[in-house]
């Protein structure tokens, strides 16, 4: 077999192959080129070697729920198709009797892990989200927590006038396995102002992040794409995170979100994604995040097919099946609203990998 640099047929690729064949990070001109590029084919190869040398032919999904708490929010971003002012239309809580139903529902299916974001809602004290995290515990012991996003910490640590260490200390002490990556959208000082102007910076979203890689809790990165960001903002995002994860080493995801715009107080520049647009952001991010093990697709946000075909360009985590899934289904996302087991792996194995069934944790549970 050749090595791989000798198979891209691009010669302005060829530099950036040699530099992944042997090991090397690639810079972020690197990454530039390769959002940038229309040979997706060689891109494909790149991208594919990278993940298989990190997962060999393993491909990850799980078996899991939704719990979107409330849609209640102080900020109430332009972006976001799901808050509403408390009183609103449409605007609830669940209460922690509701939470108990819902996960002990799940759990009597099957599920392994709970997945937990809401909106910031002002009339919610920390002492809230720990009993929800205690009783989620006791309905089923090892099921997986991931919780909180970054924006959530801050602002709980802020109504709760404690630091954000204290915070993240009760929050696992109560069972939280895993910080989501949301609230990342772009870093991009120019967007923020745009899409989500109440939003904590991204200089503070990346603060959360450190402390939360410190207290030893795992967390996944995001990137918000397809709104009104520019090639260079994407690649100071990348960087941002490479840089703190050199630092912490405490991202195990990064997820890459298309914006949908449906609701929104957005006008995005195109209404979806093209398929070039999804397999260079994703392929580029796995060559380029080479210290963040493990990429994710989510199939709710681009379609099974999509997803799928990520499969082969450097994605290795299909995610979940994220029963009750209500954030970007208010946003006009229309995929289902929750996904089965036997679809995600029939998925995996028709693009040839192994499906390995796991929580966000990444321990195998086959």
């Amino acid at each position: 077999m050749k090595p791989l640099p000798d198979t891209i047929k691009d010669r302005a690729l060829r530099p950036i192959a040699r530099k992944v064949y042997e090991g090397k990070p690639v810079t972020p001109a690197d990454a530039r080129r390769l959002l940038t590029t229309n040979s997706v084919l060689d891109l494909g190869r790149l991208a594919s070697h990278a993940r298989e040398r990190l997962h060999g032919n393993k491909a990850f999904y799980g078996v899991s729920m939704n719990l979107n708490f409330t849609n209640i929010c102080a900020l109430r971003c332009p972006l976001c198709a799901f808050s509403r002012d408390g009183g609103e239309e449409g605007a609830y809580l669940l209460t922690l009797g509701d939470v108990e139903r819902r996960v002990k529902e799940a759990a009597s299916a099957g599920v392994d892990e709970v997945h937990i974001v809401g909106g910031l809602n002002p009339g919610l004290a920390l002492s809230y989200f720990e009993e929800m995290l205690r009783r989620i515990k006791r309905i089923k012991p090892n099921i997986f927590i991931t919780a909180f996003t970054a924006v959530e910490i801050d602002y709980f640590a802020r109504r709760e006038q404690i630091s954000v260490e204290e915070t993240l200390a009760r929050l696992m002490a109560a069972g939280l396995g895993a910080m989501p990556g949301g609230g990342a959208e772009i870093f991009s000082p120019r967007v923020r102002k745009i899409i989500a102007p109440l939003k904590i910076p991204g200089k503070r979203w990346l603060e959360i992040m450190r402390l939360a890689h410190q207290a030893g809790l795992k967390t996944n990165a995001t990137l918000l794409y397809n709104h009104l960001e520019t090639t260079a903002e994407i690649v100071d995002h990348l960087s941002r995170l490479r840089d703190l994860q050199d630092g912490t080493g405490g991202f195990k995801t990064f997820v890459p979100l298309p914006f949908h715009g449906e609701n929104t107080g957005i006008a995005a520049r195109r209404a979806c994604t093209t398929g070039y647009d999804d397999i260079r952001l994703y392929a580029a991010s796995r060559i380029f995040l080479h210290n963040i093990p493990h990429l994710k697709a989510l199939w709710m946000y681009l379609g099974e097919k999509m997803a799928q075909v990520l499969l082969r360009f450097g994605v290795d985590d299909l995610s979940g099946t994220y029963a009750g899934e209500k954030v970007v289904h208010a946003a006009g996302a229309s995929t289902a609203d929750r996904g089965t087991e036997a679809s995600l792996r029939r998925l995996i194995l028709n693009a040839g990998l192994k499906p390995v069934r796991t929580t966000a944790g990444y321990g195998a549970l086959e």
